[in-house]
């Protein structure tokens, strides 16, 4: 199986089921992230003093830990040993950094500047950003998502990325026209469309229309990924909505609804599920708000639209 170069994430796993495996021990890194069970504060490791680890969040704000307490690493439930050599930072856990402008746009998430980075500003989804540049002109190839909310998850974490490189997102409402909409589109070498669908896993109808359009004539100039969530809601991490885990919603009930119900929000109009969005949305600060079956495929089809033809 080829290596999934886009699928990590170091904030990822399930360690909720502390307890069932000896928690192991590790020694401390500069740079290491690591994820205070008790209060979700999760940072990169900028420091070891009077028996504190200091971790640094996605806005440079550091907090102390004792350095005797358990943390998260990669999802992993783990004490801390003494560092092997001088803790310090030379970079901010990140994806793989892309130079992004830093012009701001309604709904994308602001660049914040790290003391640890040597003052250089970093966009929502961990790039360095590039500072008074212009957005570039649009590049033919585009970046198609299913419907509202995804263009807007697409823009808070990844906006100022698309602009620099010059990628307009444009929305299907629904993944049932993205058919049609090639056909007008008309992809080609110079032309690309990557497609972000939701719910594609084995046997569902995404799948379908998915396997469809790879296998149809415009395949050679298309890349269609996607994420195995019900609703791109569900990519957001649960627990910065307050939830363990995500409610399972009876097929029987909207799901949308039920979630809002599960979580005690209004939930009868449409204009309740529209702020109900608007609520979660406003909890993601940055790619590590983002599960990482996400972060991959958003990553693989910015890759893909601007590679040179």
């Amino acid at each position: 199986m080829d290596e999934d170069r886009y699928g990590s994430d170091v904030l990822s796993g399930d360690w909720r089921s502390r307890g069932v495996q000896k928690v192991r021990q590790v020694p401390l890194e500069r740079d290491m992230v690591l994820e205070d069970p008790d209060s979700g504060w999760a940072g990169a490791v900028v420091g070891l003093e009077a028996g504190n680890v200091s971790l640094e969040d996605w806005k440079g704000r550091v907090r102390a830990f004792p350095f005797v307490g358990q943390f998260l690493l990669e999802g992993e439930l783990v004490t801390l040993s003494r560092p092997q050599a001088p803790v310090g930072r030379s970079a901010a856990a990140a994806p793989p950094a892309r130079a992004t402008a830093t012009a701001g746009r309604p709904g994308a998430a602001p660049a914040v500047r790290h003391a640890s980075d040597g003052g250089r500003l970093r966009t929502a989804s961990g790039s360095f950003a590039v500072e008074q540049q212009r957005a570039r002109v649009a590049l033919p190839s585009r970046i198609m998502v299913e419907g509202k909310h995804d263009a807007e998850l697409v823009e808070k974490v990844w906006g100022a990325d698309l602009r620099v490189e010059g990628v307009v997102v444009e929305e299907l409402s629904g993944v049932d026209n993205l058919a049609d909409v090639l056909d007008d589109f008309r992809p080609t070498r110079e032309r690309r469309v990557g497609v972000l669908v939701d719910h594609l896993v084995p046997g569902s109808k995404e799948s379908r229309f998915a396997d469809a359009v790879m296998r149809g004539k415009w395949g050679a100039h298309v890349l269609v990924v996607g994420h195995p969530f019900v609703d791109v809601w569900q990519s957001v991490k649960p627990a910065r909505v307050g939830l363990q885990a995500w409610p399972t919603i009876p097929r029987s009930i909207e799901w949308k609804a039920g979630i809002c119900q599960a979580l005690g929000w209004p939930h009868a109009e449409q204009a309740d599920i529209a702020r109900a969005w608007q609520r979660i949305l406003g909890q993601v600060r940055t790619f590590a708000d983002l599960e990482p079956q996400l972060l991959g495929r958003v990553e693989e089809l910015i890759d893909f639209v601007t590679e040179p033809a």
